[in-house]
């Protein structure tokens, strides 16, 4: 049953930038350097539920040392994106998707559920408030980051009796410094950023952290992205540190690993799933060997490989690399297949094509 949102009182900030700061911090557009003035943000604990629901100042927070996230990671996070459309008004893509998922984070960790109508309103209160700082600019967005940490100080081992939620946004260019351009792949062979029964599945801080070292020594490589094997067999593609992974035949039959619980169910990529089989293309969700997909990349069966996640939205692979192979996909390049799904899914975002599917949902 749909309940009423909560309403989150809006608490302005004493200090917000003046507007030639933020005209200036919309200029230098990155990926999460620049923040808004405001963060949204509730408290959880047994005897009240979630209570304090506001917006206020974007600032540090107190945290005892004794914090149980500092010691046992009790942390989730989702990441989404609001949108400028032509005629100034500010939408998000698939949030109700977002809400679900970190609910699903929740249990799996042992955090207390937010309701998606509480998710959904932290967003709205919050862009809401700093309306002013989503980029108008072409290919830019305000990036939005609702998380939940274990406050309450005590070392033992078990779920924590206090959390906090928050949201805080950043203004966003692409991703990646290039935009929409192929991008080099280390497959790590000796690392794992989840495993059967863990935590995979879930939108949790210690994948990332697990996936951090084999990054860093992919890009003292030169390669711009890890992609990971799963850790039962070592021998089928996952995922990359924080995005999913596609592959397109010369039948233009498109391939993506299975969901098995290790891999996380992106929301991008439940996207994109629709979005082929509306254009009639055949998707099959199964185990992609290692090397199937290098023997497809030399004899040419292979045509594209491509990556999608919110950050990057869609990302092409034109070269995979490992401790005993480096290939080309194709001619390098972005194929058809990924650069029409690139337009067709940023042109829905953006505003720029029809949305038949109701992905998008008004904030302001």
């Amino acid at each position: 049953m749909t309940t009423a949102p909560a309403d989150y009182a809006i608490v302005p900030s004493s200090h917000p930038r003046t507007t030639a700061q933020r005209t200036a911090a919309l200029e230098r557009l990155s990926f999460g350097v620049e923040f808004t003035d405001h963060m949204a943000r509730a408290t959880w604990t047994p005897e009240e539920g979630w209570q304090g629901h506001r917006v206020e100042a974007f600032a540090p927070l107190e945290l005892s040392p004794a914090a149980a996230v500092l010691h046992y990671a009790q942390e989730i996070f989702e990441g989404l994106k609001a949108y400028r459309h032509a005629d100034g008004s500010v939408w998000a893509f698939r949030p109700e998707a977002n809400a679900r998922r970190f609910a699903a984070s929740a249990r799996r960790l042992a955090m207390p559920e937010l309701p998606e109508e509480d998710f959904l309103a932290s967003i709205s209160a919050l862009v809401e408030t700093d309306l002013e700082w989503v980029p108008s600019t072409e290919g830019a967005s305000l990036y939005l980051r609702p998380f939940m940490i274990a406050t309450e100080p005590f070392l033992g081992v078990r779920p924590a009796q206090r959390y906090e939620y928050l949201v805080i946004a950043s203004p966003v260019g692409p991703y990646f410094v290039n935009g929409f351009q192929p991008v080099s792949i280390w497959v790590a062979q000796d690392y794992h950023r989840a495993g059967p029964g863990g935590t995979g599945h879930a939108k949790f801080g210690g994948n990332y952290a697990a996936s951090l070292l084999p990054q860093q020594r992919a890009n003292a490589q030169g390669f711009d992205q890890v992609c990971f094997l799963d850790a039962a067999t070592r021998t089928n593609l996952e995922e990359l540190g924080g995005m999913n992974v596609f592959v397109v035949d010369e039948d233009g039959v498109v391939h993506t690993p299975a969901l098995t619980g290790t891999i996380l169910e992106g929301v991008t990529r439940s996207s994109i799933l629709t979005l082929l089989t509306e254009e009639g293309l055949e998707v099959r969700e199964r185990d992609i060997p290692l090397t199937w997909l290098l023997d497809g990349v030399r004899d040419g069966s292979v045509r594209e490989v491509f990556a999608c996640g919110t950050a990057a939205v869609i990302t092409p692979i034109g070269r995979l690399a490992g401790e005993s192979f480096d290939v080309t996909v194709g001619d390098g390049a972005a194929g058809p297949v990924t650069s029409r799904l690139f337009d067709r899914l940023t042109d829905i975002q953006f505003g720029r094509a029809q949305d038949p599917h109701d992905w998008m949902r008004r904030l302001a």
